[in-house]
Formats: C-alpha cells, sequence, structure tokens
C-alpha cells in the first residue's frame, strides 16, 4: 500500500495514514498500535513529517511578495522588481538665530558664518521621557551684514549625526559599502567620494533610477538589507561613474528615532560656528526661535505597505498613464505624501479632457504648499504622457459624525464608565486604521457595530446613527458661488425638507445668522436650497427663497452666487489651526457605508464620536418584562439647524 498524498498539515491525519500504511504490511498484521512501543517510534515518523511539512510550506510561503512574512524576503522580493522601501524619516523642526560678531574673539573681522554640519540643537528640558538632539546634513553659510549674520529658517532632522568611511580596493571584487547602522533616514544620506587622502572632495548624488545617468554621473543607489540597514551601490561606468582603486568613500547619515520625537517645539543651541578664517565662533550666539515645532517624524515603512506599493511601481514602469500611476509614482517623487488620490478629467460632470486631477494628503499637515504642487508638476513631466496636464487641487474633508447608544448587561461589568472607556478605545483604533482616514477609503457600518459589540463581554447590542459633514470655507464680504460635493447620494428622511442641515451664517441686511435647508421635488432626485433664520413664533422663515440647487443622487449642493459677512463657527477640522470661518453643512447619506469618492478625503475623528452606555436592563435580569426599558431612536435628531 502506497502512503496517501496529505490535504493538509494535520498531526493526526499523517500519523494516522502511517499507521494504516503498516497495518497493509503482512509483517504487522494484528499488532496493536496503540499499546505498544512501535507507537512511540510512529509519533516520532509523524511529528517529523509535520515538521518538515511545515518548514517547505513556509520556505514555500517567503518565495511570493503577497504570502512572505520575514521582512528581509519581502524587501528582497520588493528589490527584484525595482522598488526600495521607505526608510525611517527624521522629524523635522524649523528654527532660527543670528550671531553678533561684534563679540567675537576672532582676530580679524569675520566676513561670513558657516554653521557646520552634525548636531547644532539638543530638545530644552525632556520631551516625555527623552531628550533628543537635532542634526543637520550640509553646512549652512550666510554672509554676515553689519556685523550680524543671520541663520533664518533653517530645518534642522531629529537624530544623531554618524559619518562612516570606506576605502575603495579593487583586488575585491565582492566588496559592499554597508551602513553599519539602523535607523537611518535615507533621504538625509550624504556621500562624496576623493582620490585618495589628498584629493578634492566629489559630491554624489543619490539616485532612484537610471534616466539620465551617464558614464560620468556622479550618483550612487541605496538598497535595504538586513536588520534594517542600508547598503551604497555605486556606477558600473556605464550607468553611474565607475569607483576606482583607493578613492575615499564619506558617508554621512542621521540615526533618527522617527515619530516619537514629532511635537518637540522648543530647542538649545549645541552646534559648531566657524568664521570664514575657520575660527570657531563662541560668543555672541542668540537663543534659537522656532519657527515650526518639530513633525512629519515616521516609522520605517511596515510590510504591508512594501507589498502594496511595490507592485503597483512595478505595474506603472516609471511612466503617468493611469490615474493609478499618478498614485503610485506620486509618493516617490514627493515623500511627504500620506495618501493620493488622482482621476481623469473625463470622469467629471462636464468632462474636462486631457486633465488628470490629483489631491495630495500630505504627512503631519493639511494642504501642500503652492511651491510644492509647482515642484510635483514639474517632476511628472518625466512620467506623464504628452498631452496630458496634471492638475493638483487642494484637501477636501468628509467628516463622519456618529452617535452611539451602546448596551450592556452590568452583571458583566464594573461600571458604565469602564465599558465606555472600552469601546472609545476600540473606536479609535478604527479611526485610525487604513480603511479610514485616506482617498478612497470606506467606513463599513456592520464592521463598525462589530468593533463596538466587541469591545466588552458585557455588550449586548448598540444603536448607531452616522451622518456625514463638509466644512465650507467661504470668501467673505465677496460676492461668490459656492459647490459642496459629498460624494455619496443624500437620504431624504422629511419630503418638505431639513435634510440638509448647515451651522450659521451671516448676511447683508439680517442680524440674525441664518441657516441652510433644502426642499426636494416632486421626483425625489433633485431640490431646491432656501436660506432661513431661526423665528420665535413659527420656528423658522424663510429670507432667501431657491439659493440654490441640490442634487440628492450626486450628493451634491451648488449655491448661487451670495455675499457671506460671517460665520457663527471658526477654526474646526482642516481648518482648526488657522481659525478660519467656516460653515458647517450636514447630510444623512442613503447608505451607511459612506465612501471617500475621488478628491474627498474620508475622515473619522474620535471627537466628532458620541457614545452613550446605557444599562441592559432585561438582559441584565433588573426588568426582565422590559417594562423600563430605555429606548433609542434609530433616527438622526429632528433638529433644524446645526448647533
Amino acid at each position: 500500500m502506497a502512503l496517501v498524498n496529505f490535504t493538509n498539515l494535520d498531526f493526526d491525519q499523517i500519523k494516522t495514514s502511517i499507521r494504516d500504511y503498516l497495518r497493509s504490511n503482512s509483517n504487522f498484521t494484528d499488532y496493536d498500535f496503540e499499546g505498544s512501543n512501535l507507537s512511540v517510534i510512529i509519533d516520532v515518523l509523524a511529528y517529523n513529517t509535520y515538521i518538515s511539512s511545515y518548514n517547505a510550506n513556509m520556505i514555500s510561503n517567503e518565495v511570493f511578495i503577497d504570502s512572505a512574512t520575514l521582512r528581509e524576503n519581502v524587501v528582497s522580493l520588493a528589490k527584484s522588481i525595482g522598488y526600495t522601501p521607505r526608510s525611517r524619516t527624521a522629524s523635522k523642526a524649523s528654527i532660527s538665530l543670528f550671531v553678533d560678531t561684534s563679540a567675537s574673539l576672532a582676530p580679524q573681522k569675520s566676513l561670513t558664518l558657516t554653521l557646520k554640519k552634525g548636531i547644532v540643537a539638543t530638545s530644552a528640558g525632556s520631551f516625555g521621557t527623552e531628550n533628543y538632539v537635532y542634526s543637520i546634513p550640509d553646512d549652512i553659510t550666510v554672509p554676515v551684514v553689519n556685523g550680524i549674520a543671520e541663520f533664518n529658517d533653517i530645518s534642522i532632522y531629529e537624530g544623531t549625526y554618524i559619518t562612516q568611511t570606506f576605502t575603495v580596493n579593487s583586488l575585491n571584487p565582492n566588496q559592499k559599502y554597508i551602513l553599519n547602522n539602523a535607523n537611518i533616514d535615507s533621504s538625509l544620506i550624504r556621500v562624496d567620494v576623493r582620490d585618495g587622502n589628498l584629493g578634492p572632495r566629489k559630491k554624489y548624488i543619490q539616485a532612484s533610477n537610471i534616466l539620465d545617468i551617464n558614464s560620468e554621473s556622479r550618483t550612487f543607489f541605496i538598497q535595504e538589507i538586513e536588520d534594517q540597514r542600508y547598503e551604497l551601490i555605486f556606477g558600473d561606468g556605464i550607468f553611474g561613474k565607475k569607483l576606482i582603486n583607493e578613492n575615499i568613500v564619506n558617508a554621512s547619515y542621521i540615526i533618527t528615532s522617527g515619530e516619537v520625537a514629532n511635537g518637540v517645539s522648543a530647542f538649545l543651541f549645541n552646534g559648531t560656528i566657524l568664521d570664514n578664517y575657520g575660527f570657531d565662533v563662541t560668543n555672541g550666539i542668540s537663543l534659537l526661535t522656532t519657527n515650526i515645532a518639530a513633525g512629519g517624524g515616521k516609522e520605517i515603512e511596515s510590510i504591508d505597505s512594501i507589498k502594496k506599493y511595490s507592485t503597483r511601481i512595478y505595474a506603472a514602469q516609471n511612466r503617468a498613464v493611469t490615474s493609478s500611476d499618478y498614485e503610485a509614482i506620486i509618493p516617490q517623487i514627493y515623500p511627504e505624501a500620506e495618501s493620493v488620490s488622482s482621476f481623469g478629467g473625463e470622469d467629471l460632470d462636464p468632462p474636462q479632457y486631457g486633465k488628470v486631477f490629483i489631491t495630495i494628503k500630505p504627512k503631519g499637515g493639511f494642504f501642500v504648499s503652492n511651491g510644492a504642487k509647482d515642484n510635483i508638476k514639474s517632476m511628472l513631466k518625466k512620467y506623464s504622457v504628452a498631452g496630458i496636464v496634471p492638475e493638483i487641487l487642494d484637501l477636501k474633508y468628509l467628516s463622519m459624525e456618529i452617535d452611539t447608544s451602546v448596551y450592556y448587561n452590568n452583571n458583566n461589568a464594573p461600571s458604565s464608565e469602564y465599558v465606555s472607556s472600552l469601546v472609545y478605545n476600540n473606536v479609535q483604533k478604527y479611526a485610525n486604521s487604513t480603511e479610514l482616514n485616506g482617498y478612497g477609503a470606506r467606513f463599513k457600518y456592520s464592521k463598525f457595530l462589530k468593533v463596538i459589540d466587541d469591545s466588552h463581554e458585557s455588550i449586548t447590542s448598540n444603536i448607531t446613527t452616522v451622518q456625514m459633514r463638509r466644512d465650507l470655507r467661504p470668501v467673505l464680504n465677496s460676492l461668490a458661488t459656492y459647490e459642496i460635493c459629498f460624494g455619496n447620494e443624500f437620504h431624504i428622511k422629511n419630503g418638505s425638507g431639513f435634510n440638509i442641515k448647515s451651522s450659521g451664517f451671516f448676511i447683508s441686511g439680517i442680524d440674525d445668522p441664518v441657516y441652510l435647508t433644502d426642499i426636494p421635488d416632486l421626483n425625489g432626485l433633485t431640490g431646491i436650497i432656501d436660506i432661513f433664520r431661526v423665528d420665535s413664533s413659527s420656528g423658522y422663515r424663510v429670507v432667501i427663497a431657491e439659493a440654490g440647487t441640490i442634487d440628492y443622487v450626486k450628493g451634491e449642493i451648488n449655491l448661487d452666487a451670495i455675499n457671506i459677512l460671517g460665520t457663527v463657527k471658526t477654526g474646526a477640522g482642516e481648518f482648526a489651526a488657522t481659525g478660519e470661518s467656516i460653515i458647517e453643512v450636514s447630510a444623512i447619506p442613503e447608505s451607511n457605508d459612506i465612501i471617500g469618492l475621488q478628491d474627498l478625503y474620508l475622515n473619522l475623528n474620535i471627537s466628532d464620536v458620541n457614545i452613550e452606555v446605557l444599562s441592559d436592563k432585561i438582559s441584565s435580569g433588573d426588568d426582565p418584562s422590559g417594562s423600563t426599558y430605555t429606548k433609542t431612536t434609530s433616527y438622526s435628531n429632528g433638529s433644524i439647524i446645526r448647533e
């Protein structure tokens, strides 16, 4: 009897197969396999087979990027298709200082001052439980004007500055240039090469591809190796200048702590300043002024992210033809991008052919500067098809507001506050997950309910309502039209109106704040927008009829030209930091599964989640008949305005 083909790695199945094989042998007829010593040998054989099969299965998994689990293997597979994973990113701050050279002890009058690369500052006091050092990767030289040298808007990076030197040995064909430390910010690696100890230093530039590289290009590439370290790779004389024997390679880099240093805002000077004569300047140095607090620090790219983007970059083949190509390429040319969405102009109504629209959510911010936009569009020319014009749009948030009533059995939990804290923590984790806070993201209503129900064993049910909100930033004291897109169909709860709610704003001729509302047409597909004010006698009074239109199916509101003088609310959502005037506009979605369509960035902020924990008296046995059971409505509140 031949051994059977195994369909899984079950130990008992392997053991049974070996036992059946032995029983089929005439030498073991009527042999008791359960109570004999042979049973132990069968167990050992089965265990050995099980372990060998498991190892073979795991080795097979590590061959494919989709199933590989070890970082070294995922990185190696990504490297084979030309993808270099993103390194840990140093937290960056902006500072300024000045030096009064009249206090200098230099024998000659200084013409310029140079802030030397390396450590320049430390955090003032401890941040959390740690102290951090900040460095710069390059020297910064400024002129001395009227005895004052000003170092303005200097970008400093959290981490320790390290220098490493290699000597090229042509007799060693397998020589490698490996940076010894992990946690390096690869964007801050600087390399220069010189011919022997006395030759001039020649700067080499880090390259990401072989475009525009010839045999004389002073470039180097990097690749991640084991233990999250990096190897420098130089040209071969065809793509990039080749190193020659006894070249001295100097590599400098910054070892960083990543995102944990984000938020540091006070610094002390700890750098070295030299004048043009090489004299060390130690007097007349001002206190440091913080222009921008430290931010943008990020951990090394995760395994899941490598699997996601490596295949996309490979599919793009360094050209931007489809919208997904732009989404893959932009994070490579603009590392500050946290999330990218792009779509063709043909998808708009009316269509705009020959254009691709791009929206970028930067790390630690809300908007991409105009300078960065121009730089991105310039770099995209290397990849995009002739005749296709990229347009970079500002970020648009689609916020969700959630009210949930959580019922729990008070016999299985110490208190309602305990249950509430668990629910809040799990909702926060879901809000921070990759399913939300991104373009093309989708809020999965059923999964969200399960997140709440699974927060603790005492929870018996929950009733959750969802609204979506856009924050309109009006142009004050100017006549302007407005388009407010939600990208999700509106639910018509009331055929007479008030399905759309807004916060208050002010218009000419009316002292009280006014609000937006809707009146659906008979077809239930479109309607009109009215502007009203609250009236103590009748409830409300329309002040401007037919001030705009609404498309319930598209989830789109258009306001005709209107002069808005001010708003009741300021500084919410993406405008919190600026304190700008906003009008909050909310609606109930037709489907509780909300998507971030095209340029809408789906966002769930824990501050927009209201959780009420109630005792389930039926489940707890306090009121088996349900006579005093607290009921919660499954529909949103009936207020006609946003408070």
